[in-house]
């Protein structure tokens, strides 16, 4: 789990201990103390400025500090009292061309004035076209303090993949035409490089693992299954190509790939999917048919849930049960099974789609609350459709015939129950791919991911 560094900064011009003329301090030193605890609770590292700004040199000083702080990531202002708005303005646009995210948090309460100081910043900042959250609510205000958390964590994921480089493997996959990659705009929208390979050396590093690296590999996958490893010199394909994928990455310096699978690399040396499953197990994001779209969601899921992360294709809808059913071609995190369906192996099996074959997973994901989550273009433009969702195990007594349901039974597979409505669900997403995450506070954080980057986001 990721823990963002952001700066706490208060201000307002009636500080130092200047009393109201009833001779209560204007801002409530306390309350101060108990607003920096709430987030470090919530999860927040701070670094705090020393000094209440109000001034414009106050302003100007605190800014360009953080302006030169790499590893922060965001900025909260805490409204102390009044101030005026003039003074911050200038200093808080120059920081935002660092494209940082700024939460104005306004602690309610008559005493101190702290609303209008708090609607003042809001309100200038609107004005100049300063990017930001603002946010009402009190330290015990649970929904609100998510406000403030959720937006410097995405904060430090558009951070983090600044001046980062993903890397794809081959080209194109299945023709898909809906995951395809604009470099220059990923490069404008997120400020992330791309860069391309084709599976020539990948298969030369496969080639070249060693017996000994083999079996190392071996030792520490199988204890992620319930039946042992095959073998033959099919499983033996899909660990060289797992560790070679690794070896390149770790090489390159990518914080993630997207690769063909096939046509090419799963007719010529091996189905992909152990490589991939394994990938997301640890931790990399990943996505097959050089679907950049369904990569980046993988990405930034991975980084901000405490599970590993699934992506398969959305393989029936039942509009009644608000029911959909994930079937990913025998890819998926082995750590995700359930109680019914623990993590088992099978092959890829479907030789229109890599006549070399391959070990897949077998497994249903285990219950719990998430997101389903889908990024794509409309007309060039990036949207984001994200659902609340829960995860549900079918009775073991039913398990088998919901899998035949498909035809393919041994590929992975995960039971979904959306919260929102499935008819405005269907309409919104753009690919056959949906992403899974655990954890309900995933929904606030890529909404505001979209907000910090500018994507429409169809929440569901």
């Amino acid at each position: 789990m990721i823990k963002p560094k952001i700066g706490f900064i208060v201000y307002g011009v009636h500080k130092d201990g200047l009393l109201d003329p009833l001779g209560t301090p204007f801002i409530d030193d306390g309350l101060v103390q108990q607003a920096k605890q709430t987030l470090r609770q919530a999860g927040l590292e701070l670094v705090e400025h020393d000094v209440i700004i109000a001034s414009r040199l106050e302003a100007r000083a605190c800014f360009s500090k953080f302006k030169k702080m790499d590893d922060v990531d965001a900025l909260v202002l805490f409204s102390g009292t009044w101030v005026w708005a003039a003074h911050l303005a200038g200093p808080l646009r120059d920081f935002a061309l660092t494209g940082k995210g700024i939460v104005i948090w306004t602690h309610p309460g008559s005493q101190g004035w702290r609303p209008v100081g708090g609607l003042v910043m809001h309100g200038a900042l609107k004005e100049i076209g300063v990017k930001h959250r603002f946010v009402y609510g009190a330290c015990n205000d649970a929904e609100q303090i998510g406000r403030i958390v959720s937006y410097c964590r995405a904060s430090h994921e558009k951070n983090r993949l600044n001046m980062s480089t993903v890397g794809a493997f081959g080209g194109r996959g299945m023709g898909q035409a809906c995951g395809v990659a604009d470099p220059s705009q990923w490069m404008r929208m997120f400020g992330l490089d791309i860069d391309t390979r084709d599976t020539t050396e990948l298969i030369e590093t496969a080639e070249q693992i060693s017996p000994a690296e083999i079996e190392q590999a071996r030792q520490e996958i199988q204890p992620l299954f319930v039946d042992s490893i095959p073998n033959d010199e099919t499983a033996k394909r899909s660990i060289r190509l797992y560790l070679a994928v690794k070896k390149i990455v770790k090489k390159e310096g990518w914080i993630g790939y997207t690769i063909q699978s096939f046509p090419g690399l799963g007719d010529d040396y091996s189905a992909t999917c152990l490589t991939q499953s394994m990938m997301l197990e640890q931790g990399v994001g990943t996505s097959t048919l050089s679907d950049f779209n369904t990569f980046l969601i993988v990405k930034l899921i991975t980084d901000l849930s405490r599970e590993r992360v699934y992506y398969g294709d959305l393989q029936h809808f039942d509009r009644a049960k608000k029911e959909i059913k994930i079937i990913g071609d025998g890819t998926c995190p082995p750590s995700l099974a359930g109680q019914v369906g623990p993590a088992s192996f099978a092959e890829h099996g479907i030789p229109t789609e890599g006549q070399a074959g391959g070990l897949s997973v077998k497994l249903v994901c285990k219950p719990g609350e998430g997101v389903l989550a889908h990024l794509g273009r409309c007309q060039g433009e990036f949207q984001m459709v994200i659902a609340r969702c829960s995860v549900f195990e079918p009775p073991a007594e039913q398990l088998e015939e919901r899998r035949r349901e498909c035809g393919i039974p041994f590929w992975p597979h995960a039971f979904v129950t959306v919260h929102g409505e499935i008819d405005q669900l269907i309409q919104a997403w753009g690919n056959e791919y949906a992403v899974l995450g655990y954890g309900a506070h995933l929904y606030q954080e890529l909404l505001a991911f979209c907000e910090l980057t500018d994507i429409k986001a169809i929440a569901l």
